[in-house]
């Protein structure tokens, strides 16, 4: 089992925490001058790469708090954890 480690609680069992998609993405600023393409465009287009990605965590049988994470896709392995709205730690 993988652990991540939480920005408040620490190093936990990946069971205790649930993915929320890519990290960064920006709401819409005017969202009802989208039309349904645009929509679509943002709800379920994202990136998908190999190596490092940004993306979102909840520590759901914790804390219960989100915080952003940069993983490496290929490997699985966290490269750092940050609290929402934090630089990410070297």
């Amino acid at each position: 089992m993988q652990l991540i480690a939480c920005p408040w609680c620490g190093e936990r069992e990946e069971a205790e925490f649930h993915y929320g998609g890519q990290a960064h993405v920006p709401y819409p600023a005017k969202p009802a001058d989208l039309d349904d393409e645009q929509w679509a465009q943002y709800v379920f287009f994202r990136d998908n790469p190999k190596g490092p990605f940004a993306e979102r965590w909840m520590h759901a049988a914790g804390c219960r708090r989100w915080f952003d994470a940069l993983r490496d896709t290929a490997t699985h392995q966290f490269l750092s954890v940050h609290r929402m709205g934090e630089e990410p730690r070297a």
